[in-house]
């Protein structure tokens, strides 16, 4: 009988230092934790990607394109709009702006491009433009696709800072694209053609403004006069410094010089 209790004692004593290594000694009884997005930038339920993958990290996050918006503009699973960074095509679907030249080219090549592909985004400094959109940069695979569009004239350079990071290779890419007169920098991507002087409407004073003050890629203030190379291809965007002028006294006075072609 006392050897019975003195075995039961015994196992009773086991028992409560097992329980005493498995507290306080965690690799004698390992637990495991379930993956969150924040460790892996998947939501780990649908394996797409989160608000965290998206919005906040530095690294590349690999995502699917739903849908091509524009020529510079992607929307991606969960919803997301993505700009791209450094570069702008001509419109197609800005609200109250008619379709610039060339627009419908761009957009038909980023379709090319992305629609519905794996690409891979990748952050600069800011997170998002002033309607919410992320900026990232784009690649599929080793095709880096800003600058594609850029080198292969379906864009303009535009660079805000901070995001500069490949700012002088667009500026390059965007050289090379006008001395092969690539895509909008060929001579005749965008001519309008002249209405008859018979049927022409008459002009509000205000439309006599036709000269364009632009800012290139390297902040330097040229204007483009009708009739030059340049000119219809040329887009002014007023909220970035760009003006329109009325006369060329008016824009050299105002620090622009005249394009040279």
């Amino acid at each position: 009988m006392h050897q019975t209790l003195a075995k039961a004692v015994f196992g009773i004593v086991i028992l409560l230092f097992g329980i005493y290594l498995g507290k306080y000694n965690p690799r004698i009884f390992p637990t495991f934790s379930v993956p969150t997005s924040t460790s892996t930038g998947l939501n780990p339920v649908s394996n797409t990607p989160s608000v965290t993958a998206l919005q906040g990290v530095t690294r590349m996050t690999l995502v699917t394109v739903t849908r091509v918006i524009d020529g510079d503009t992607i929307e991606i699973e969960g919803g997301f709009r993505v700009r791209y960074i450094g570069i702008d095509t001509p419109e197609t679907v800005k609200l109250n702006t008619p379709e610039q030249c060339f627009g419908e080219e761009a957009s038909d090549k980023n379709k090319e491009l992305v629609g519905g592909k794996k690409v891979t985004l990748e952050k600069d400094v800011s997170e998002t433009d002033k309607y919410g959109r992320l900026l990232r940069y784009v690649w599929v695979g080793d095709m880096f696709v800003n600058d594609y569009l850029v080198r292969n004239g379906y864009a303009h350079v535009s660079t805000y800072p901070p995001d500069v990071k490949y700012q002088s290779q667009f500026a390059t890419a965007q050289k090379e694209a006008q001395e092969e007169n690539r895509g909008l920098w060929a001579p005749n991507a965008c001519t309008t053609p002249t209405p008859s002087a018979s049927v022409q409407p008459a002009l509000d004073p205000r439309e006599s403004c036709n000269i364009k003050g632009n800012i290139n890629s390297s902040g330097e203030k040229i204007y483009h006069m009708p009739g030059q190379q340049h000119y219809d291809r040329t887009q002014i965007d007023e909220s970035a410094g760009e003006r329109w002028f009325c006369a060329e006294e008016e824009a050299t006075s105002s620090g622009w010089r005249k394009s040279k072609v």
